[in-house]
Order: C-alpha cells, then sequence, then structure tokens
C-alpha cells in the first residue's frame, strides 16, 4: 500500500486549516453573543441581502428547518427581517436590520486581523498569489461541479474547460 504525505495533500490541507481558522475566529468572537451558525447567516446576508430562504439554505448547505429554526431566533431578536417574495407569495426574502450593523463591522475587524496574522511571513506579492490560485481552484471546482451537474464526467486528470486565471 503507497504511504501518503497527508501533510502535503491540497484537500488534507485546506481542510485542516479551514478548521484551525474557524475555532480560532470563533474563539475570538465568542463575546458577540451568537453562534457560529447564527454569524455565518448574519455574514451570507450580508453578501447578499434579499436572497430567498431556500436560496441561502442551498449556499449554507444546510436544511430548510435548520435555516428557519436559525432565522426565527434571528428574526425574534432583531437582527433580520423576512419580507414576501413579489414574484412567489410562499417565498420570504432576507434583509439585515440596522443591528447586526455595528456587529459585522467588529466581525469583518477580527476576520481581517486574523488573516493578517495567519499569513505572517508571507510579503503582499504571495499573500496575493495565494488567494488568486485558491480562487482559480474554486472556479475550476465550480467548473467541474457544473459540468457533472450536467451529465459531463471529465477523464480523470482532464484539464477544466477554464484556465486557472482565467473568467
Amino acid at each position: 500500500m503507497l504511504k501518503r504525505n497527508f501533510d502535503r495533500s491540497l484537500g488534507f490541507l485546506l481542510h485542516d486549516v479551514s478548521r484551525l481558522l474557524r475555532t480560532e475566529y470563533n474563539r475570538r468572537v465568542r463575546d458577540l453573543g451568537l453562534t457560529r451558525s447564527q454569524w455565518r447567516v448574519l455574514a451570507h446576508l450580508h453578501r447578499g441581502e434579499g436572497i430567498t430562504q431556500t436560496e441561502l439554505a442551498d449556499i449554507l448547505e444546510i436544511e430548510q428547518a435548520t435555516l428557519a429554526r436559525h432565522l426565527d431566533r434571528l428574526e425574534g431578536s432583531g437582527w433580520l427581517e423576512r419580507r414576501p417574495c413579489d414574484k412567489d407569495r410562499r417565498a420570504n426574502r432576507l434583509f439585515l436590520t440596522d443591528k447586526p450593523r455595528s456587529g459585522l463591522d467588529q466581525m469583518f475587524a477580527v476576520s481581517a486581523a486574523l488573516q493578517d496574522e495567519i499569513m505572517t511571513g508571507l510579503d503582499p506579492a504571495e499573500r496575493s498569489r495565494l488567494l488568486d490560485n485558491l480562487q482559480a481552484i474554486k472556479v475550476n471546482l465550480l467548473d467541474i461541479t457544473a459540468a457533472s451537474a450536467n451529465g459531463e464526467v471529465p477523464e480523470t486528470g482532464e484539464a477544466p474547460r477554464r484556465a486557472a486565471g482565467g473568467g
């Protein structure tokens, strides 16, 4: 059996870095008074207010019922509001209230400080290159996922349809 070096495996490294980053970030924002799940909801709403509950559940990769419980608590605490969708009476669109704006500012400040700390030792060009490369990997994965959803199964090792860094 071939022994693998998991310290040099992209998947393992991304998972470990993500877990460590999430753990440290959660420690730093604990005093802001929301759970990590609630912060994720608010952060994604900040990125795209007016999305539907279904769209948000898909983005967060959680069940509709789980999201509904988070939304009920956040709405009850005055963090967000649901508004009826003009095009579909069964759907609600989600919007932040003024309450979370200062908390979000703190949350993003903590995130920026932590990102700066974890990139210690990388010069600005290396930092930029790292983020560009991760973005290219994300685009490639989105292309692969879209192709798979359309029934296109690329051969192992086949290059994605769009070159890394291409748009």
